[in-house]
């Protein structure tokens, strides 16, 4: 009896001694990009083989710290956009992705006006804005990456990226080893394929809405339903523009919102293949 209780003693040790071993070994392992596509989550060495290697192409997922109504978190957009931007990456491959931008414009705060009338909405200057996504563009180009793409999360700086990849396609015309893209067929089609597929679905136009209603809350929903206030979508009082809610989100539900998903990450690694072929064919 004694011998067994010291041998399984003994194996007890042993792997606890291993499994400290193992996580010793994984301490002082060094971090690698290895699985990931942010940029963040890699060293400058590792980037700059990759691109060495090949990945030539960067997403700006560009997302906004805005009300979303009583139902929806602040930094929806900025958690879409982010998992959005992952997915189309691995779909093209050989892409990375920026850090996401969650200041935008909003409005202004003196008087506040649209949205920056709720709690919480964050705005910066139009120019500021244009300013940085020119200088993050600037940055990336600096580095290496061929194509800059831009990904809007948020309808009311569509505008805005279009007039930074103008501005900065017209100044490198001469120099083909960077083009800036703003991707509007991203945003496209939340309000396109999107809503017409909710409205053969059944679901209104006045559900639908333009801004925290069933589209928009479905999308959140199927990217990470903590972004949504499960209990507040049973409120029998409704939803309305002085609440910061455009449509009626009470019957948003995840299937309809992973319908949605799919077909941004469709559309945009689709536009974004034909802006890289019309580039190669230059």
């Amino acid at each position: 009896m004694l011998r067994s209780r010291t041998r399984f003693a003994f194996l007890c040790l042993l792997s606890l001694c291993c499994a400290l071993g193992a996580l010793s070994a994984r301490a002082s392992t060094p971090s690698s990009a290895s699985g990931s596509v942010f940029l963040e989550d890699w060293t400058s060495p590792e980037l700059r083989e990759s691109i060495a290697t090949g990945t030539t192409t960067v997403l700006i997922p560009i997302g906004g710290t805005e009300q979303n109504g009583p139902h929806m978190v602040l930094g929806k957009h900025n958690v879409r956009v982010r998992l959005l931007s992952e997915q189309i990456a691995r779909a093209l491959g050989k892409t990375v992705v920026a850090p996401v931008v969650a200041y935008v414009p909003e409005g202004t705060a003196h008087p506040p006006v649209a949205h920056m009338r709720f709690s919480g909405t964050l705005t910066i200057p139009d120019t500021v804005f244009e300013a940085l996504i020119e200088s993050t563009a600037r940055s990336l180009k600096q580095h290496g990456l061929r194509d800059i793409v831009l990904l809007g999360d948020h309808g009311g700086y569509q505008k805005n990226l279009v007039r930074v990849a103008n501005k900065l396609n017209r100044e490198w015309a001469r120099d083909p080893t960077a083009r800036v893209h703003a991707l509007t067929e991203y945003y496209q089609a939340t309000q396109t394929d999107f809503v017409q597929t909710l409205k053969a679905r059944g679901y209104s136009a006045a559900e639908i809405g333009t801004h925290a209603g069933l589209a928009d809350t479905s999308l959140a929903m199927a990217v990470d339903p903590m972004l949504v206030r499960a209990d507040r979508l049973t409120d029998a009082k409704g939803f309305s523009a002085a609440d910061g809610t455009y449509g009626d989100p009470r019957r948003s539900n995840v299937e309809a919102g992973r319908v949605g998903v799919q077909q941004i990450i469709d559309a945009s690694v689709k536009a974004i293949r034909h802006a890289l072929q019309k580039r190669a064919n230059e």
